[in-house]
Parts: structure tokens; C-alpha cells; sequence
């Protein structure tokens, strides 16, 4: 099979032999080109270890290595033409002789069995590892941990509850005005950018980045202001003023609050003279008070200029102090952050680049490091290069050190670097990464690479295997003329399925609503936004057009043969994107839920907010605190108990005052056994279990997922599943408790991403950052409304490079020019993120992209649907009405190719996926486990046991009296008989309690283990203390303890020691009791020994002989036994 131009470019970036540099439009088949080059690598004989392939999501690490062992293993199962075809397209022109086919059959072999696998990874996985295996080097702990971002919340609020209780509290008391009562964003970007601030820079230098003269303070200020005749001027003015129009008298107000030539004075007068961006006030005063005024007009104008001219450099001075009050406090706050972080052995995501750059940084260990990855690294690969931050660039180039200085421990080896990115995608900026690294670096590089023998090469792939023309032509057209945002003239997209039918649509715009809808239900949420609102329309319009679209025809190419046909849309065609989750998102999803099509939900979920969530969070709460009647009610009425709204209200309404909700629930117990069963068992547990284990009972064992999946659909998995994962996470931070739990997740909006490649055939709605990497046939594009140009940071760079410093934003009014100069480059970064941003949303849709709005538009043409329009027109779209029934009518724009409506259809089924039903057994709890039988004791089978042979004790005495005498002849006996006697003050501190006897109690004991006739019992061979249990007839399980037992190959022998002071003349004479415990004894060692004669007998310790019990004697005293 030839290839084709758009292929034959792959091939040649993926050649294994040179160093590329990719720029790669959007659907162009980059992940192909690095999954190429990788086996080329492998067939070129390098090994799997010395690759390393560094990608910027965990997905498209996945992606790739999934993609590289399909590929390799398919090679390892095809004919010898068919795999000369593969390797053909791969780009390998030359000779295949058997060899080599067989080296490409044992490459997925070899992949798979790399001892840690082929490197593909994310930087950050890199870099841990890296630091896990040279911990010592990196200066880390080797049990690191990977910071979450929560657990790094809980320790910037504990680093700062620690200065503010310790000797540094009048730091925090200096930043107290500036924190407020939400630290903790301040606090984040402090450690985000920790860079700038440690080591801190000095008063000085933060006065020269303002600009400021080093004699420039409030008091210099003041004297450029006031010279010393404003009081008496002022004082004239106010009066004409205020005789003069509203203007005047507003300003006469402001100016009564002049105190005089200080601080607070010059405020009153900017207040009163100038306008809110700081320049002279035209309005005051009016012509009429100006010729009131007199000479004072131009006295009171001369002040105005003094004041205009002073503020910049008041915001300066002001500016200034809050800085150098800033970085004295990072000065402490971040060692302090980072050194309880090195305690913990905890790193954040920043952490573990920048310790990753510095140890390979660092001369005296950087090319052993090197050395013991496997020998080395010969070919690095970069995905996504446009999104790499500064730092992590400096990892790259460290690693590619030895690439460009053509040296290295096996300089006969031919070492490559491979990036591929596309600027026009770079959307992660508040993640570090900022487009003009791309080029930067390329240039870079090619200048290192030149002064070897294998010069950088640089390409670019400019064919789409995904989109339509229709699509593309769009997409040149929009972004004609923004060179600045990384969309170059040259670097246009083509089509690779040029004649693929596609089409573009622009709905006419909705304006904003004007009214709301009234007479809302007394029930209805305050903050529901009507039926009417431009949000709710242009939802429904949405919904209403893909629940009609659903089933039409919709092209699909027939093999790879450039002809097409139509089959069926269904749900899972769909990709609605969206800037941010906010009212329209919301919206969206419930209009799609209201016409009951399929959809997947929300791309991520805040955990808290989840109505399972909440329903077993009211649960727990009220477990905590049973007098939560809140909490109660909220649960009795979630699907976990299903009480109707008249069952809670005839159980709360009628109790009297200060009662409880709970007392009332306890109260008509008969009314609602159920529940009342459920709750005591929960309540009775509270105390006892962990978070996780309660929800897990919540949820297993009363049905609590069943019923809340059956209620809430199959979405409600995800945040169920996430609550038991916090659980899970609080038990391993802190001592667990249920209260400690309600907080520690009340204190967090969690949020957590779902998949977005499990949708399956259900539509997809998602942030336009969520879909990066992801395509569908039809792509929806309705939040191109006015967008907003709010800069979130409070810290912005002062200038490009690192050594420009950062300057902490005051409030809009109160900027001086170097604020104001960075905020509006920041807000310029963001409109340029934004048109790159548009991109990648343009770029999702194969077939057909809706693009649509609601709401303001702005009048700086810069809303998505403006800039869309304008590439409409350009593009030659033709106008075209919609009408979308009782959600409004109007004209659009469409651009089309190669109408589908008549390509030959294939009816094809697509269902929606469905849980397979379980077995019944499975929804119902299983039955508790069948108590085990009872065990009854050997010497509690009733009948006498002469306990009392000992005059003048009673029971508990004579019990009390044997278990001293057990315990001294079980611990005695192994010893020599010297030492016997010394060994009985420590065997006794064994005994719980002695009795008032114990000396006569050794002596007899002693004389025991004494007796020549009992040497037998007290052998070697004997075994003491000997558990038993077994099932016998007609008692049933019993469990003992033998107190001696003699086993020889043909003969059992069980002995029990009796304390009796009247002993037996004869076996005949032994009490029923002791007959029947022997006969256990025996029934029970014949199923342990069977076919070995069993023989029982008693020792008598007061008369030192052994008694054998004949087996008949026993036997017959067992049968005597009742069962019970």
C-alpha cells in the first residue's frame, strides 16, 4: 500500500535516527507518530529501558502505551506478508529478510518484560521516581509522599495557626488586614510561587521595582500635596460649594472630611477632585461655583493638579509597604511550610519537579544519576510540549545535557530528542505553561544539536485525520490575523477526509432576558432561575435538537475508502463543551434529563454537593447528635428510609414544644419498625465503628447504595464511592471519629473528576479543559456569550523572567502604574489563552459543530459567537433561519459540505449501556451466620465431684486451691528437681489469687513431681496442658484441657490431676462426675487417635497415686450424660 503525503510526513517524524521538533495541528495524528517512533526505536535494537517517553496527562500515557502494545502485540501474530505491509507503512523501505521479521515478532516480548516496563510517564511520575530511587542524593525522605491538595490546605493553615500563637504573631497581626478571613488563597499562590519569594528581596529592591526614590515616604508624599495654606482654602471652598448644584454639594460633602494636611486628609481630597481612575474631575466644580470662587478657582485647581500627581506616588509608597510586609512574612511562612513538609516526608507536584531538576543540577552526582537509569537514557520524546512549564523544561534539558555536548559514557550510540506540541493548544497556564517556552526551547535546541553531527529537524504537520472541511475552513477563518496568540499564516489545516460531509452551524443569538418568570410554586428553590431566562431557552433548545437529531442519518465512512454512508445518530455522537460548569451548564444537563435522553452527567463532581452524599451525610450527622432534628428529618425523607412529606409531618407536627424528633420516632416504634430497626442498630454502633466502616454498614448491610441508586440513577456511584474514599483518607490523617469526619469534609468542597471516556453511548457535557485529547461527531459549543476578564491572581509577575519579581495586587482603585502596567499584561495572556482555548473547542467536532450563545455579547467583539461569526462570513457561511419552536426562531449561519441526508443509510442498533441485572439473592442482606453450637466443658457434665473433700472450704475455695496446685505442677515439672523449689515465688506471681494455704499447697505439689511412682506422668515424652475438642455422643461439642496426656505408637493415655482430700479406695468409687469428664476425655482421643488403645486415669495429689479408670467404667458413666 503506498502512502500518502499526509502519512509520508508521519513516517518522516517518526524516523528514529533524528532529533524532530513536531508542531502538529489538532487531529493530526501526533499520538500515531510518537507510538511510531517508539517501535521504530524497538526495531532499530534499542532497548526498552534506554527510552524514555514523557507525556503530560496519566490518560495519554495510557493512551499510548496501550496503543504501542497493541500494535507490537498484533506483530507478533501476523503472516510474513502482512507484517511487510505493516512495517511498509511504518516507513521501513529497505531489505526484510526473515531476521528482522522475526526481531519485530519478539519486540512485544521484550517490551512487556523490561524489568519496571517501557518509560512512558508523566513528568511527575517521572520525577518521583527518579527521587525514589535516589532519595539520599535528592535530599528527600525515601518514603515520600505525594501531597493532595487538601492535605497541603490543612498544613498552610496549620503552619500559620502555629506564627500566630508563637513569637511571629505580629507578622500575621501585620497581614492580618490583607488575609481577611479566607487566607488560604493567598497563602496557596505564596507557596505556588515560593520561587519569587525565598530568599525574599529587600525593601530596597521592592522600592526600586515601584519605582520609588529611596527618600519617597508618606510623609514626602504630603509635602508635594500640601504647602501649607490648604486648610484656609478648603475651608472657603465648602461653603460656595455647597450653595452651588448637586455636583458641588456632593464634592462639598468629601470635603468636610478633610482633617488637615495628613494621610486621611489627602484621601478626602482624591475623593472629592479626582475621578475613580485618578485623573482631574471636569464635573467640579461647575462653572457657576467656579465663578463663585473667585481667585480661589485657580488656587483650589492648583491643588487638584498637586493631588493628581501625589497619587501615584501615595499607591506606590502604599504598594510598597504592603509588599515588604508580604515578603518579611513569606520570609518566615514558606521555610517554615517546607520545613514541616521535609518532617512529614511530604512533596507537592511543584516540589517533585524542582527536586528532580536540581539533582540532576547538581555536578557531583548528575552523570552517575544519569548512568543508573538503566545505563542511561539514549531517546527522550515529549507529548503535549505546549503545556510543559519553565522548570519542567530545565528537567528535560538536563537530561538531554550529554545529547548536546556529543559526549557521554557510549558515545557510539546516536542519541535523539523528540517533541511534539502545537501552541495553538496550550490552555494551561495556571498550571506553568506558557506557548512561548515552545519556540524558545526549539531554538534552543537547534542551536545545541547544531554544533554535533545530527542538526535539530523541524516539521510540522498540517492534516487533520479528524475533522471535517467545513470544520477546518472555520477554524483558518476565526483566527485570521491572531499571529499573537500562536496561530501563524503558515500553518494552516487541511483536510485528509476532503470529501467527508460536514457542516457548521451558528443559532442566532439569544438575547438576555429581561424579566423574570413570576408566580413561582411556594415550593420552588428562591434562586431558580424561569422558564424564560436566555440560559433555560437556549438549554432547551439544545435538548430539543439532539433529542431530534438522535436516529437521523449521520456520515460515516465506508472502510478507508473516501466513500461514506449514514447510519443512525445516537446519544453517544454528542459533546457538549462548555468554558466553565456554571448556570448554563447546569442547565443543560437538566433540560437533556427532562426529555429523558441518555447522558453522562457532569464531567466532575463536587462531592458535598451530590444529593447521595448529602443524604448519607444528614444520616451521620444525626448519628452524632441524635438531638438533630434537622439532620433526622433530612434522612427520613431521603430514599434511605422513604418517609412521604405527610408521614414526616404527622410524626413532627404534632409533639409539644422542645421535644425531639427522635423521641417521636421512638415513641410510634410500631409505626415504623423498619426504620426504628435500622436506627438502633446504627446508634448502637456509632461509638464503636470507624467513619468508613459505619457508611459501609449504612450501604451494605441496610441496602443504602440499593436504595440510593434506584432513586438517583447510576450517577450517584461516583459520589457514594468518593465519600467512602475520604473516609478511607481522614482514618489515615488523624485519630478517627464521626464528628471529626462531618467537619473534615465540611471543611472541603471536594471535587472529582469522572472519566470522560467511560460515557459509553450517553452525552457528554464538559469543560472545554476536560476535553483536550477527546473528539465526537457532533460537537455543541453553546457558553460563547461575553466571557469573563476577572484575573484571579493576586500575585502577577512584574515582568518576563524570573528575575522580574512579583508584585501583590492592590484593589482596582488603589493600583499604582506597575500594578496596573501587570494586571492588564495578565488579562492580556488570558484573552490570548481564550482564543486558544476556542481552538481546541472548534477542534473536538469530526462532522458537525452548533456553536451558540445567550446572553450579553459585550462590544469588544471578543465573545467566542463574535469571533465565530466573523470567521462564518469570511469563510462564506450563508444565512439561514432556525426555528426551535417555543424556545424562539431567528437567523443563523451555515457553512456545509456534501449534504448527508442522501447517502445510502444503514439502519445500525445502539444501545445505551444497561447494568446487567443481579440475582435476587444479591439485593437482599445476606442472613446473619447460623450461631455455632455450644461447647460444653468435661468437667461440667453433671454428676458429683467431691469439690468438697477439703473440710472447712468452700466451692470457690476448693476451686481456687486446684487451679494453684494446676499451675505449680504445669510450670514445675519440666524443670530438675533441684531447682524446682527456687522457681515457685515466680510460678506463683502467675496465679490471679492464693489462697490462705499456698505454702501447704507447694509442699503437696512438690511431693508430687517427688513421687518415684508419678516419674511416668512427669516424662519428657508427656505433654501438659493439652486442648481437646471434638463432637461426641450424646453431649455434643465439648472443649477442654487434658492436664497430662502420654501418646506412644499404640497407646493413648489421659491423666487429670485431683486435689480431693478424700480419695477413692477403688475406680468403682469414683464420683459420677469425674467418671463422666474421663469418658469425654476418652470418646474424644479416640477420633484424634484412631485405632490406638485409649486409656484415662486419675492422679490423686494428696496421697501422690496414679488411679487407671477401666474404659467400660467410663464409657458407661458418659452414655449417662443428657444432652443438654
Amino acid at each position: 500500500m503506498s502512502r500518502n503525503e499526509a502519512s509520508e510526513k508521519q513516517v518522516e517524524a517518526a524516523r528514529p535516527d533524528t532529533s524532530t521538533w513536531l508542531a502538529a495541528n489538532a487531529g493530526s495524528g501526533k499520538t500515531r507518530v510518537l507510538t511510531d517512533r517508539v517501535a521504530r526505536l524497538l526495531l532499530d535494537e534499542v532497548l526498552p529501558e534506554h527510552i524514555l517517553c514523557l507525556t503530560y496527562t496519566k490518560a495519554a500515557a495510557t493512551e499510548m502505551q496501550n496503543r504501542l502494545f497493541k500494535r507490537l502485540g498484533a506483530w507478533s501474530m501476523l503472516d510474513d506478508d502482512q507484517l511487510i505491509a505493516e512495517l511498509r507503512q511504518l516507513g521501513l523501505d529497505g531489505a526484510l529478510p526473515p531476521a528482522r521479521l522475526r526481531q519485530a515478532r519478539t519486540l512485544f516480548a521484550r517490551a512487556i518484560e523490561t524489568p519496571g516496563g517501557l518509560r512512558i510517564q508523566t513528568i511527575h511520575s517521572f520525577c518521583a521516581s527518579l527521587l525514589r530511587r535516589f532519595p539520599l542524593e535528592a535530599g528527600v525522605s525515601p518514603q515520600f509522599t505525594e501531597m493532595e491538595d487538601r492535605s497541603a490546605e490543612m498544613l498552610r493553615a496549620e503552619v500559620l495557626e502555629r506564627m500566630a500563637e508563637g513569637r511571629d504573631a505580629w507578622l500575621v497581626e501585620a497581614m492580618a488586614p490583607f488575609l481577611g478571613e479566607q487566607p488560604e488563597a493567598l497563602l496557596a499562590e505564596l507557596c505556588g510561587r515560593k520561587a519569587a519569594f525565598l530568599p525574599p528581596r529587600s525593601p530596597e529592591d521592592i522600592r526600586a521595582l515601584y519605582g520609588l526614590p529611596g527618600d519617597m515616604d508618606e510623609d514626602a508624599v504630603l509635602a508635594e500635596v500640601f504647602l501649607g495654606s490648604e486648610s484656609d482654602l478648603i475651608a472657603r471652598v465648602i461653603p460656595v460649594l455647597q450653595a452651588g448644584k448637586s455636583t458641588d454639594q456632593g464634592a462639598a460633602k468629601k470635603l468636610a472630611r478633610f482633617t488637615g494636611p495628613d494621610m486621611a486628609g489627602m484621601l478626602a481630597l482624591e475623593d472629592a477632585l479626582l475621578t475613580q481612575k485618578g485623573t482631574i474631575s471636569s464635573r467640579v466644580p461647575t462653572k457657576d461655583s467656579k465663578q463663585a470662587l473667585g481667585p480661589d478657582a485657580p488656587r483650589l485647581e492648583q491643588l487638584a493638579q498637586r493631588v493628581e500627581s501625589a497619587r501615584e506616588s501615595r499607591l506606590a509608597v502604599e504598594a510598597v509597604k504592603r509588599e515588604i510586609t508580604l515578603h518579611r512574612f513569606a520570609q518566615v511562612f514558606l521555610p517554615a511550610y517546607e520545613a514541616e513538609k521535609m518532617r512529614r516526608g511530604w512533596l507537592d507536584f511543584d516540589d517533585l519537579v524542582v527536586r528532580a531538576r536540581d539533582l540532576l543540577a547538581d555536578d557531583r552526582v548528575a552523570d552517575w544519576v544519569l548512568y543508573r537509569l538503566d545505563g542511561g537514557i539514549d531517546h527522550i520524546l515529549v507529548d503535549e510540549a505546549q503545556d510543559t512549564s519553565p522548570v519542567q523544561w530545565q528537567v528535560i534539558e538536563r537530561l538531554a545535557r550529554e545529547f548536546t555536548s556529543g559526549e557521554g559514557a557510549r558515545g557510539d550510540v546516536r542519541r535523539t530528542i523528540f517533541v511534539v506540541g502545537d501552541k495553538k493548544q496550550s490552555i494551561y497556564s495556571f498550571q506553568g505553561a506558557d506557548p512561548r517556552e515552545f519556540d524558545r526551547m526549539c531554538d534552543d535546541f537547534a542551536d545545541r544539536l547544531q554544533a554535533t553531527d545530527a542538526p535539530l529537524s523541524r516539521m510540522m504537520l498540517e492534516y487533520s485525520f479528524r475533522s471535517a472541511g467545513p470544520v477546518l475552513q472555520l477554524v483558518d477563518a476565526t483566527f485570521e490575523g491572531r499571529e499573537e496568540s500562536g496561530f501563524s499564516p503558515e500553518q494552516r489545516h487541511k483536510a485528509f477526509k476532503s470529501e467527508m460531509p460536514g457542516r457548521v452551524d451558528l443559532w442566532p443569538h439569544i438575547e438576555p432576558a429581561k424579566e423574570e418568570e413570576e408566580d413561582a410554586e411556594w415550593y420552588e428553590p428562591v434562586d431558580r432561575i424561569g422558564a424564560q431566562h436566555h440560559t433555560v431557552r437556549l438549554a432547551n433548545r439544545i435538548a430539543g435538537f439532539i433529542a431530534e437529531t438522535i436516529g437521523k442519518p449521520l456520515p460515516v465512512e465506508i472502510g478507508f475508502s473516501g466513500q461514506y454512508k449514514a447510519r443512525p445518530a445516537h446519544a453517544g455522537d454528542f459533546l457538549i463543551l462548555v468554558r466553565r460548569r456554571g448556570t448554563l451548564f447546569t442547565e443543560i444537563i437538566r433540560a437533556i434529563k427532562a426529555r429523558g435522553l441518555p447522558i453522562a452527567g457532569a464531567d466532575r463532581l463536587k462531592v458535598m454537593s451530590e444529593l447521595a452524599v448529602k443524604d448519607i451525610g444528614a444520616l451521620l450527622a444525626f448519628l452524632a447528635t441524635p438531638e438533630d432534628d434537622l439532620s433526622l428529618a433530612t434522612a427520613l425523607r431521603s430514599p434511605l428510609f422513604g418517609l412521604t412529606e405527610k408521614a414526616l409531618f404527622d410524626l413532627a407536627h404534632p409533639r409539644k414544644p422542645g421535644s425531639y424528633l427522635w423521641v417521636a420516632l421512638r415513641e410510634r416504634r410500631e409505626e415504623f419498625p423498619a426504620v426504628l430497626q435500622v436506627m438502633d442498630d446504627l446508634l448502637n454502633r456509632t461509638d464503636f465503628l470507624r467513619p468508613y466502616d459505619l457508611i459501609e454498614r449504612i450501604l451494605t448491610r441496610h441496602r443504602g447504595r440499593q436504595k440510593l441508586l434506584g432513586r438517583l440513577g447510576e450517577e450517584a456511584e461516583d459520589g457514594i464511592n468518593a465519600l467512602l474514599q475520604q473516609a478511607l483518607a481522614y482514618e489515615q490523617s488523624t485519630v478517627p471519629s464521626l464528628t471529626g469526619f462531618l467537619e473534615w469534609m465540611q471543611s472541603d468542597d471536594l471535587e472529582i473528576k469522572r472519566a470522560p471516556d467511560s460515557a459509553g453511548a450517553r452525552i457528554r457535557v464538559m469543560t472545554v479543559h476536560g476535553s483536550k485529547g477527546l473528539e465526537a461527531p457532533i460537537v455543541i459549543l453553546p457558553d460563547c456569550a461575553q466571557p469573563t476578564k476577572t484575573i484571579r491572581e493576586r500575585l502577577l509577575p512584574a515582568g518576563d523572567g524570573e528575575t522580574a519579581g512579583m508584585v501583590w495586587q492592590s484593589s482596582a482603585a488603589a493600583q499604582p502604574q506597575v500594578q496596573s502596567e501587570a494586571l492588564e499584561r495578565a488579562k492580556a495572556a488570558a484573552e490570548r489563552e481564550r482564543d486558544r482555548l476556542l481552538y481546541v473547542a472548534l477542534t473536538r467536532a469530526e462532522k458537525w459543530l452548533v456553536v451558540a450563545a445567550a446572553g450579553n455579547l459585550g462590544k469588544d467583539g471578543s465573545a467566542w459567537f463574535d469571533q465565530v461569526q466573523k470567521g462564518m462570513e469570511r469563510a462564506g457561511a450563508e444565512t439561514v433561519g432556525y426555528d426551535f419552536g417555543r424556545w424562539g426562531s431567528g437567523e443563523g449561519l451555515r457553512l456545509g459540505q456534501a449534504d448527508w441526508s442522501h447517502l445510502p443509510f444503514e439502519q445500525v442498533s445502539v444501545q445505551t449501556p444497561v447494568l446487567p441485572e443481579l440475582e435476587p439473592h444479591l439485593l437482599t442482606p445476606a442472613p446473619l451466620p447460623a450461631p455455632l453450637p455450644e461447647s460444653r466443658s468435661p468437667s461440667d457434665l453433671g454428676g458429683a465431684k467431691a469439690l468438697s473433700g477439703i473440710d472447712g472450704l468452700d466451692e470457690d475455695e476448693a476451686k481456687l486451691r486446684g487451679t494453684v496446685l494446676h499451675l505449680l505442677l504445669e510450670h514445675l515439672a519440666p524443670l530438675p528437681a533441684a531447682a524446682r523449689a527456687k522457681a515457685v515465688p515466680h510460678v506463683l506471681t502467675l496465679a490471679e489469687d492464693l489462697p490462705a494455704e499456698t505454702e501447704t499447697i507447694v509442699i503437696e505439689a512438690l511431693s508430687v513431681l517427688g513421687a518415684p511412682a508419678l516419674a511416668p506422668v512427669f516424662a519428657g515424652n508427656a505433654l501438659a496442658e493439652v486442648p481437646i475438642s471434638a463432637e461426641i455422643e450424646p453431649v455434643g461439642r465439648i472443649h477442654g484441657v487434658i492436664d497430662r496426656l502420654l501418646v506412644t505408637p499404640d497407646k493413648i493415655i489421659a491423666l487429670d490431676f485431683k486435689s480431693n482430700r478424700t480419695v477413692p479406695r477403688s475406680a468403682a468409687e469414683v464420683p459420677e462426675g469425674l467418671l463422666r469428664q474421663m469418658g469425654a476425655y476418652a470418646a474424644a482421643l479416640t477420633q484424634v487417635f484412631p485405632g490406638r488403645i485409649i486409656e484415662t486415669g486419675l492422679v490423686w495429689t494428696a496421697t501422690q497415686e496414679l488411679m487407671v479408670l477401666p474404659h467400660d467404667l467410663v464409657s458407661a458413666a458418659l452414655s449417662r450424660t443428657s444432652p443438654t
